[in-house]
């Protein structure tokens, strides 16, 4: 009996060692086999160098309720170095508030080059964004841009936000250039989610791979967002997207599948003026695409929960095993870790600590993706300025 016990224990430890060895082996892929996405300084681009503009840029702004932003939104973008062949359209999808009136409020002096759209009944299908989004474009290309610039109405463009987006698409002949702008972070619930928001973000789309047209991999970031009207018409326009939630990401995949060439990049200049004070408001956030990145399926959900407990959750559980070799292999795949997020922790300006905070702000989101999928199945998914865009299909 004793030497079967002694048997069983050993077996479970081996078997406590292979499970430790997951989390470190999944952090050495990550750290040199998945695009360098957390090198953020391979992910800015290089200054705009000055430069005479390629043609017209048409910006559509679909907007509801953000009297807060609009204006510097809007003054931003009048602002641009790229010069004064750049119009504007906003497109205001009812809102309860005077967006409208503020946007064209922020263009005096410059009347000529904003347009504001009142946006008509949200049609079957469609989800309210691309919806207003549709509208700008149908506007905008009616006189005939070089360009679309998507971008959301809490983005304050950096004044050569503009130039640099067209230098970058002309330089290389790209049909979609889009940025992940420097969100907001300032508070407590901020500092600990927002970089690690967008640290999981590249993670699932790293950008070296979706620049590259080896890699099947596309996405963008909705905030800012430039398209050439051509590659959009050759996917079908806005309309063949106009059920997604994750719109940004779909029409970057339909763009490169058709043959055009995708950037995804950040900018430490143009940023989110939306500020997410509380732990409630990030974890709406997150809730509303999470389960459709996971196409609504429970087995994805299981997948998703398990495997980021084990490359998140379990090297500081490690740490506490009392085993030493267990520790070891925790530390090792802790410290990966913390090296992995620390760029990120430093572009947002924080102090090297919040490099440990990975593990805490993982567990969140894997609180939040459960979240979205009990939303979802109980047909509220897709929660946003009063709408649920997500919901199962009717029979």
């Amino acid at each position: 009996m004793e030497l079967r016990f002694q048997g069983d224990e050993a077996h479970t430890h081996l078997t406590l060692l292979i499970l430790g060895c997951f989390p470190l082996l999944a952090w050495l892929d990550l750290l040199l086999l998945h695009g360098r996405f957390w090198q953020v300084g391979r992910l800015l681009p290089d200054e705009a160098p000055p430069m005479t503009p390629a043609g017209s840029v048409a910006v559509v702004i679909p907007a509801r309720n953000e009297a807060e932003t609009i204006g510097p939104a809007v003054r931003s973008l009048l602002a641009q170095t790229y010069g004064d062949t750049l119009r504007i359209f906003v497109v205001d999808d009812h809102s309860f508030d005077n967006t409208a009136e503020l946007a064209r409020t922020a263009a005096v002096g410059h009347a000529s080059q904003l347009t504001v759209i009142l946006g008509k009944t949200l049609p079957p299908g469609w989800t309210g964004k691309l919806w207003a989004v549709q509208q700008g474009i149908e506007a905008a290309l009616s006189h005939s841009p070089s360009f679309l610039l998507l971008t959301d109405a809490d983005v304050e463009h950096a004044p050569g936000n503009l130039a640099t987006l067209v230098s970058i698409a002309e330089r290389d002949g790209y049909g979609m250039v889009s940025f992940m702008v420097k969100l907001h972070c300032r508070g407590l619930a901020e500092k600990l989610l927002i970089p690690a928001f967008v640290f999981f973000f590249f993670m699932l789309y790293p950008p070296l791979w979706i620049r590259s047209p080896r890699k099947r991999t596309a996405g963008a970031a909705g905030g800012c967002m430039l398209v050439r009207p051509e590659a959009l018409e050759r996917v079908g326009g806005i309309s063949a997207i106009r059920s997604e939630i994750i719109d940004d990401c779909a029409l970057a995949q339909r763009i490169k599948q058709s043959g055009g060439r995708v950037w995804l990049g950040m900018t430490a200049t143009t940023h989110s003026l939306r500020n997410y004070g509380t732990f409630g408001e990030i974890e709406r956030m997150i809730a509303r695409t999470a389960f459709n990145q996971l196409r609504h399926s429970a087995a994805l959900l299981v997948g998703a929960v398990v495997g980021m407990a084990l490359i998140f959750l379990l090297p500081p559980v490690l740490l506490l095993s009392g085993n030493e070799p267990l520790i070891a292999l925790g530390l090792a795949a802790y410290g990966l870790m913390a090296v992995t997020y620390f760029p990120m922790v430093r572009f947002y300006g924080l102090s090297p600590g919040w490099a440990l905070t990975l593990p805490v702000s993982a567990l969140f989101y894997i609180a939040a993706t459960l979240d979205s999928a009990l939303k979802f199945w109980s047909g509220r998914g897709g929660e946003w300025k009063g709408r649920s865009q997500d919901r199962i299909p009717r029979m």
